[in-house]
């Protein structure tokens, strides 16, 4: 029973840290990505989604993004969610196809990037945090019931707890990563 509240625990935090990674994909550094933008949401027909449900994302080269919705008339919902959202550039529309131009990032931009993405880190760092608490809590429920000794609960507490300093050392690796990329100038 220890064996599947810790498997379960290691998956959750496991799952902090890929949430971190693709969230923090999303942040800009001076190369084009299409996870800038794929998350974005568009009001298309009534309905919320991504850009990457509507359309295809391509680099055009390292400094531009390109945008070919699959349906035409998705076009100007695209722009306008777009120019809505806080990346400071502005869509370039022709016919079909829109084009992104990143411009250059300002120091002042990148140390904004850095601080958002230290909020983000924090959230991933506390959710880590938070499945250890709740697995600690069925730990300590199984103990006081009987269920499992007291010896086999300290180690599973102790293994619990390599888990989360492993979770907690990916979330700092992939943020000092993204921070070195978003800071190279």
């Amino acid at each position: 029973m220890t064996t599947e509240i810790l498997e379960d625990a290691r998956r959750r935090m496991r799952g902090a840290v890929d949430a971190l990674d693709r969230d923090l994909a999303g942040y800009r550094t001076n190369r084009a990505s299409p996870a800038l933008i794929e998350n974005i949401i568009v009001n298309y027909e009534g309905l919320e989604m991504p850009i990457s449900q509507l359309a295809q994302i391509t680099v055009g080269d390292a400094r531009m993004l390109v945008v070919q919705p699959w349906d035409r008339t998705a076009v100007q919902a695209i722009e306008r969610a777009l120019q809505a959202s806080d990346l400071g550039m502005n869509p370039n529309v022709d016919g079909h196809i829109i084009r992104l131009i990143l411009p250059p990032l300002t120091e002042e931009r990148r140390r904004d990037l850095v601080r958002q993405m230290g909020h983000r880190v924090e959230e991933a760092k506390m959710a880590a945090r938070n499945v250890r608490r709740d697995a600690q809590e069925s730990l300590r429920n199984m103990e006081r019931e009987g269920e499992e000794s007291q010896d086999v609960v300290r180690r599973a507490l102790d293994t619990l707890q390599a888990h989360t300093d492993a979770a907690v050392g990916d979330i700092e690796a992939s943020s000092k990563r993204k921070e070195g990329e978003v800071m190279e100038v």
